[in-house]
């Protein structure tokens, strides 16, 4: 059985999907599930990215089981690697996916943040952000969606090219690998083809230096994406000699 690895509920700011609707969807499609809420300590915007890790529990643990698991999704920041592993600390989750959403204070999403900046400046910079982000907060289950700056970038081609940042992410899958990170395979931008595509040379690269394993999720905020493209991303994966894994008890199980 595949796990969507990457989904948020009402206990992250921008999410109001319900658990049992979550789960309800993933076993209709034959899925386990990873709830993976939002903590981001220092987010600047008006959105509050922040929960309380007990209250959290209490409500979901009875959910809990071979099929349903619990995580957090860090926001990965400068300064902050003990604030985040006292966090963890709080309680047994069974996965932590650490993400890139800020760049030097500014929020991948909001336009301000490339005002005055390549596409070359910005870039690098966030590929640099993630090396050093990894490298420096071992906690980290999963590296999430390293094309995240895709989605929002104001540049006429936004996608990730591997060819045009070949030493950039070659430095970030280096230390996914040291680490013994996992590299996810996050399926948000797998409803364009171009975009799945540009993506085959980065996981061609990650298996050729020595990686082996990807997290297939969706990054879902509403219960209707849990699971989208996953056929896809099989396919993918497969084609890149990847195996599909999820975490337990921060513990890697492998899929197949």
């Amino acid at each position: 059985m595949l796990f969507d690895n990457h989904s948020h509920t009402k206990f992250s700011a921008d999410s109001e999907m319900l658990a049992k609707d979550a789960v309800e969807t993933a076993k209709k499609q034959g899925l386990g599930i990873v709830f993976t809420e939002h903590i981001d300590f220092s987010y600047p915007g008006e959105l509050n990215f922040i929960f309380d890790p007990k209250e959290y529990w209490r409500e979901y643990e009875p959910l809990r089981s071979e099929s349903v698991r619990l995580g957090v999704e860090v926001g990965l920041v400068p300064g902050e690697r003990q604030q985040a592993e006292a966090f963890i600390d709080e309680v047994p989750f069974d996965e932590v996916i650490g993400s890139i959403h800020l760049v030097d204070g500014h929020d991948i999403y909001e336009k301000d943040g490339y005002e005055g900046k390549t596409q070359d400046e910005m870039y690098r910079r966030y590929f640099h952000l993630m090396k050093e982000m990894v490298s420096s907060n071992p906690y980290i289950d999963i590296l999430g969606h390293i094309d995240y700056i895709s989605r929002y970038a104001p540049y006429e081609e936004s996608g990730i090219q591997y060819a045009r940042w070949t030493e950039d992410i070659d430095a970030v899958l280096r230390a996914v690998i040291e680490t013994e990170t996992v590299l996810e395979l996050n399926t948000r931008r797998f409803g364009i083809p171009i975009n799945f595509k540009q993506l085959v040379p980065v996981y061609k690269r990650y298996r050729e230096l020595g990686g082996r394993y990807v997290a297939i999720g969706s990054d879902a905020h509403t219960a209707d994406v849990i699971g989208a493209y996953f056929d896809v991303a099989e396919q993918f994966a497969e084609a890149c000699a990847l195996i599909p894994v999820t975490f337990g008890r921060r513990k890697m199980i492998r899929l197949k």
